[in-house]
């Protein structure tokens, strides 16, 4: 089993973390845009362009699956990249609105939205959740958070003054959708600023939630292969995913 992660960025190496941690796949290859990142501020039709020529690097390996790690492109690019790929093609928004609705079963609770501006723009979470029974839905974009996460203020006082400024307005939500996959490194902090009661939706975990429920998996790879490619200074992205990963 070998599978494609594809990122604007760094961000998706907290799927690939995941992916690590449930041992689905043999081979993991991933590769971040990162000569054109950040995907959040482009339009629509640039991230489209960008997502095909991700399926095109794609297809120097023969791969069984490629996850879309970048809620933007989820959102914005995932049927052009189904239509272009010869495996299947699975996104982090679908993930996030199948965990959210297997999450809360309660369809009154109060469901908030965070990513970047392209993605909150999109409203594909919420058209997700809506097909599903949600009405209580509140999205907000908060794209300083990711420059923060790349600068690995994970804690402290710039990124707890950050959470105010996007928070203060914000009625207590029964439960968050981290809509970039650049947030779950800042969980702690925003589950602090929110307190119990307030459940996190995480990309990674998500993501291993619609595998196993799309797919059968038969096998483990405890030590499987890592491959990383970005499209600007791949050295710097492998070391950040050796920080990250521990690999």
């Amino acid at each position: 089993m070998r599978v494609g992660v594809f990122d604007s960025g760094i961000g998706g190496l907290t799927v690939v973390k995941s992916l690590l941690e449930h041992q689905l796949f043999e081979e993991i290859i991933y590769f971040g845009d990162t000569a054109r990142v950040p995907y959040g501020s482009k339009d629509k039709n640039t991230i489209i362009r960008y997502a095909i020529e991700a399926v095109e690097f794609f297809k120097n390996f023969e791969l069984d699956l490629i996850i879309v790690a970048c809620n933007t492109v989820s959102a914005y690019a995932l049927s052009e990249m189904q239509e272009s790929a010869d495996c299947p093609v699975i996104g982090v928004v679908e993930a996030g609105v199948l965990a959210t609705t297997n999450a809360m079963k309660n369809r009154d609770a109060n469901i908030f939205i965070i990513g970047t501006n392209a993605t909150i723009t999109s409203k594909a979470y919420e058209n997700g959740l809506r097909s599903n029974e949600f009405s209580n839905l509140y999205a907000k974009a908060t794209p300083l958070f990711v420059p923060l996460v790349e600068e690995r203020l994970f804690s402290g006082e710039i990124l707890n003054a950050t959470i105010k400024h996007y928070f203060s307005d914000v009625t207590k939500p029964d439960a968050v959708i981290l809509g970039c996959t650049h947030f779950p490194l800042i969980s702690d902090a925003i589950s602090e600023y929110f307190g119990e009661g307030t459940s996190l939706i995480h990309s990674g975990d998500a993501i291993i939630e619609l595998l196993e429920h799309r797919f059968d998996f038969y096998k483990t790879y405890p030590t499987p292969q890592l491959k990383f490619f970005a499209s600007e200074n791949p050295e710097a992205l492998r070391k950040i995913a050796k920080e990250w990963l521990n690999v």
